[in-house]
């Protein structure tokens, strides 16, 4: 060839540019086995397969099985028990196929209806709603009752204050929905009948306005702006039966449990009060628990339905706090921070859940599931803020009336369809079992 030519040699190196294994640290043998053992027919035995493993690895010091990194034909290999894939959330995610999602139950944002409520007063002590068991909203504007059918949709003025400057303070329907209490900021107690639309009876025992009232069977107890809570027996005519003294100022949270055992108390003085349906030793009623743990009045207060010694209160504006209480124990089961003013607190009868209307800055309602206290959803549209919340007979819908003069129904507590018709069946036949003659 031409001078200056480069000649090829073959490479002085060690290594050079081929790779040649190693032979003597390869498992030839091993290699050749595998190899020919896959067009072998598979054997069924699952003796005769166990029986080959301890052999591989009495020989080997590993199963054969497990040596494969890549299988070219059968099943593919299951994982060894215990091991974690911790690329699995990044690589091996699937969606959940649309049927088998568990759907999180629908809550509207929006409410159901919005009524006009003009000249309601805007006064956190005072309870001024009321739904009955035979489906009639009662609601207290200024000086007068109306009532709303919430099935035909009428609207019916059951009564006036005689005396311009005399208004309603409270409102609360009997067990049985045919009669309405009515208390007043002249310090009396009023029984109508709802089918008459007649006064039955004016009840006089408090020397200043009635602002909140509660039934216990034929047992109406009214508290007052004194902080003294009086039971009435409807039945006969001294109806003034005990006096409560507990609270040094207006009781404005009165609600009795559901089994009747117990009647709690909220009120100005910050304090929740357990009272006994029976009087002690002495003759006296006397708290069998005070909470003294909230900072500001206490109009909300709720018992569990499912949990007859489990209430719940909630604080006003200087306190902004809801406390689950066990009566029994006297202990707080759970305190939550609301950020907001809690007007009122009621239990959904269909959901292990709460809602509670709050004032100041939102002016919303907020459903809480129990017992993790977490916030399901807030209900927004109030300008002003809420005063009361009551709730309809079937536990689907909860009314709130504001200071900004309207009442909202939310149906945040519907029922699934299929639930529904086993809670009625069941409820049905509860009935029919009490409802049985003894022969």
């Amino acid at each position: 060839g031409r001078s200056g030519s480069k000649i090829q040699s073959t490479p002085t190196k060690a290594g050079g540019d081929r790779y040649i294994p190693n032979r003597s640290t390869m498992q030839m043998e091993m290699a050749n086995f595998l190899l020919t053992k896959e067009n072998d027919p598979a054997e069924e035995s699952p003796t005769k397969k166990e029986q080959q493993k301890a052999w591989a690895v009495n020989l080997n010091g590993f199963d054969i099985e497990e040596a494969k990194i890549l299988r070219l034909s059968g099943k593919p290999q299951n994982a060894p028990e215990g091991y974690q894939n911790n690329l699995k959330v990044l690589y091996s995610q699937k969606m959940t196929p649309g049927s088998s999602r568990k759907n999180g139950r629908y809550i509207p944002s929006m409410p159901d209806r919005i009524l006009d409520a003009p000249e309601i007063r805007n006064d956190y002590y005072l309870n001024l709603i009321d739904w009955s068991s035979q489906n009639f909203l009662a609601v207290a504007l200024d000086n007068s009752v109306y009532l709303w059918n919430h099935t035909s949709g009428e609207i019916i003025q059951l009564l006036q204050m005689e005396h311009p400057d005399d208004y309603v303070s409270s409102v609360s329907w009997i067990k049985e929905g045919n009669y309405l209490a009515v208390g007043t900021s002249n310090a009396e107690v009023q029984l109508w009948d709802i089918q008459q639309q007649k006064r039955l009876r004016n009840m006089t025992s408090h020397s200043s306005r009635v602002g909140s009232l509660s039934w216990n069977s034929y047992i109406l107890s009214s508290g007052a702006r004194t902080g003294h809570i009086h039971h009435h027996d409807v039945r006969v005519a001294e109806h003034h039966v005990a006096t409560l003294a507990g609270h040094t100022q207006e009781v404005c949270g009165l609600k009795w449990s559901l089994d009747g055992r117990y009647l709690a108390s909220g009120g100005n003085d910050n304090l929740v009060n357990i009272w006994p349906c029976t009087q002690g030793d002495s003759g006296d009623f006397a708290p069998v628990q005070t909470f003294t743990q909230h900072q500001g009045a206490v109009k909300a207060v709720a018992w569990c339905p499912w949990q007859s010694n489990v209430l719940a209160t909630g604080g006003g504006t200087s306190d902004r706090h809801i406390r689950i209480w066990n009566v029994c124990s006297g202990t707080c089961l759970s305190a939550v921070d609301a950020h907001s003013q809690v007007c009122s607190i009621l239990w959904s009868t269909n959901y292990k859940e709460f809602i509670s209307g709050h004032g100041f800055a939102q002016n919303q309602l907020v459903i809480w599931k129990y017992p993790t206290m977490a916030k399901v959803t807030e209900l927004r549209g109030h300008t002003a803020r809420v005063l009361n919340l009551t709730m309809s007979p079937d536990g689907a819908t909860v009314a709130s009336a504001a200071a900004d003069e309207t009442l909202r129904l939310w149906r945040c507590f519907e029922m699934d369809p299929i639930k529904k018709k086993e809670k009625e069946k069941a409820n049905s036949a509860k009935s029919s079992i009490i409802h049985q003659g003894i022969r």
